[in-house]
Protein backbone atom coordinates (compact mmCIF):
# COMPACT_ATOMS: atom_id res chain seq x y z
CA UNK A 1 0.00 0.00 0.00
CA UNK A 2 1.41 3.36 -1.01
CA UNK A 3 2.42 5.53 1.97
CA UNK A 4 1.20 8.71 0.27
CA UNK A 5 -2.22 7.17 -0.27
CA UNK A 6 -2.38 6.09 3.38
CA UNK A 7 -1.65 9.67 4.43
CA UNK A 8 -4.67 11.08 2.62
CA UNK A 9 -7.23 8.31 3.11
CA UNK A 10 -9.86 8.88 5.80
CA UNK A 11 -13.05 7.13 6.82
CA UNK A 12 -15.76 7.94 4.26
CA UNK A 13 -18.34 8.24 7.04
CA UNK A 14 -16.72 10.31 9.79
CA UNK A 15 -13.48 11.52 8.12
CA UNK A 16 -11.34 10.04 10.92
CA UNK A 17 -7.82 8.77 10.15
CA UNK A 18 -7.54 5.08 9.34
CA UNK A 19 -5.27 2.38 10.75
CA UNK A 20 -3.56 0.19 8.16
CA UNK A 21 -3.41 -3.50 9.08
CA UNK A 22 -0.99 -4.94 6.55
CA UNK A 23 -1.40 -8.65 7.40
CA UNK A 24 -5.19 -8.45 7.27
CA UNK A 25 -5.20 -6.09 4.25
CA UNK A 26 -7.68 -3.76 5.96
CA UNK A 27 -8.05 -0.12 6.86
CA UNK A 28 -9.65 0.35 10.27
CA UNK A 29 -11.80 3.24 11.49
CA UNK A 30 -11.73 3.25 15.29
CA UNK A 31 -14.54 5.80 15.60
CA UNK A 32 -17.06 3.84 13.53
CA UNK A 33 -15.61 0.41 14.38
CA UNK A 34 -15.40 -0.57 10.72
CA UNK A 35 -12.79 -2.43 8.66
CA UNK A 36 -12.48 -1.56 4.98
CA UNK A 37 -10.88 -4.33 2.92
CA UNK A 38 -8.08 -3.81 0.45
CA UNK A 39 -8.66 -5.87 -2.69
CA UNK A 40 -5.78 -6.23 -5.16
CA UNK A 41 -4.06 -3.21 -3.62
CA UNK A 42 -7.16 -0.99 -3.90
CA UNK A 43 -9.03 0.11 -0.76
CA UNK A 44 -12.75 -0.57 -0.93
CA UNK A 45 -14.07 2.51 0.87
CA UNK A 46 -17.78 1.69 0.73
CA UNK A 47 -19.69 1.58 4.01
CA UNK A 48 -21.90 -1.23 2.69
CA UNK A 49 -18.81 -3.35 2.01
CA UNK A 50 -17.10 -2.65 5.36
CA UNK A 51 -16.85 -5.27 8.08
CA UNK A 52 -18.06 -4.35 11.56
CA UNK A 53 -15.44 -4.85 14.25
CA UNK A 54 -16.30 -6.91 17.29
CA UNK A 55 -16.04 -5.13 20.66
CA UNK A 56 -12.89 -7.17 21.40
CA UNK A 57 -11.25 -6.12 18.12
CA UNK A 58 -12.11 -2.47 18.70
CA UNK A 59 -10.65 -2.51 22.21
CA UNK A 60 -7.44 -4.14 21.00
CA UNK A 61 -6.67 -1.20 18.69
Amino acid sequence: MDAKLLDILVCPLCKSPLIYRKNEQELICRADRLAFKIADGIPVMLADEARKLSPEEAEAL
